[in-house]
């Protein structure tokens, strides 16, 4: 059974940034870019590193490590070395402006 995850506002999480969070035993990179905001694994499936780590880009992020870069829509690896995805979660977002909830499903 999946549940949303209260995670934060939204002005807890700065533009252009990626956050750790641990839900349900489970790690998860928070990213907020320019489209809205995304949930993906946060362990890079080449390296096993912490993808929060990484550089926030328009469209994925980047590993830190060997600089794969994930689509932060499907997981799916943009650049090697990686070449499994990495899985997704759904995010919504409850309200309006800076104290709007951030909510995760997983």
């Amino acid at each position: 059974m999946t549940n949303w995850n209260v995670v934060g506002k939204v002005s807890d999480f700065a533009m252009g940034s990626a956050k750790a969070i641990d839900l349900n035993g489970e790690t998860i990179c928070l990213v907020r870019n320019k489209n809205g905001f995304h949930a993906i694994s946060d362990a890079c499936s080449h390296g096993a590193v912490s993808l929060s780590e990484g550089s926030v880009t328009d469209e994925g992020i980047e590993c830190f490590l060997h600089g794969s870069e994930f689509n932060l829509q499907t997981g799916e690896p943009k650049t090697p070395p990686a070449t499994s995805a990495v899985d997704v979660f759904a995010v919504q977002v409850d309200g309006d402006g800076d104290n709007a909830v951030v909510s995760v499903r997983i």
